[in-house]
């Protein structure tokens, strides 16, 4: 059990890394979203969760103080990289906070207990930590393939296996315009209903009047 769960949180760091292959500075920063996610930005929350919940849970801080971290800290201070923090900086930090994180799980067995300040000082197994972990970072990289799509077309699962259809240019243009069309055919189709379905209403209150 333990071992499957890891498997899934190191898929979940890998594809996140890998989303920042390739991209200049500005690329790897730029918000894409309005709520300005950003790749760099996914990495470094990343590294904090993994230090959070693996290190301070359970009792085993880590060699460095966050400024971005704690009560103290801008909202959000962990979702974006300042001009001043190297992406060099921050994905050292991620590996650091995964080697960190290794070394909890590895140490630990599946019931042992930590308690979350953040939660209420709420008691949690690894187990528990494992799963939200695993969660949170695969969602992130779920965040991070859609914002690198963004970025210059790139998408894919993982390095290895990208899980995408064996498809050249053309298809993919293809299919983009289907959903297109699927998407504007519902609604006309939405709103030819709701035209009817009012134009049935005024008609039955016309009865009603006329009674």
């Amino acid at each position: 059990m333990k071992d499957d769960l890891h498997s899934y949180l190191k898929g979940g760091r890998q594809a996140l890394l890998w989303k920042l292959d390739g991209l200049g500075e500005y690329d790897i920063r730029r918000p894409l979203t309005r709520t300005a996610t950003n790749l760099l930005g996914l990495v470094k929350h990343a590294a904090v969760g993994e230090i959070l919940y693996f290190g301070v849970v359970f009792g085993r801080p880590f060699d460095q103080d966050l400024p971005y971290v704690g009560a103290g800290a801008e909202p959000n201070a962990d979702m974006w990289a300042t001009a001043d923090e190297t992406h060099e900086e921050i994905i050292d930090l991620y590996r650091r906070a995964i080697a960190h994180a290794d070394a909890t799980i590895e140490a630990l067995a599946l019931d042992d207990v930590g308690r979350v300040p953040w939660w209420g000082d709420a008691a949690v197994t690894l187990h528990q930590v494992l799963v939200h972990v695993v969660v949170d970072t695969q969602r992130h990289a779920g965040h991070a393939d859609i914002v690198r799509e963004l970025v210059d077309g790139t998408a894919g699962l993982l390095p290895s296996n990208d899980n995408l259809p064996p498809a050249d240019e053309a298809w993919w243009l293809d299919y983009h315009q289907r959903v297109e069309r699927a998407a504007l055919d519902a609604s006309i189709r939405s709103d030819e209903a709701s035209v009817e379905h009012g134009s049935r209403m005024a008609a039955a209150m016309r009865t009603r009047l006329d009674r």
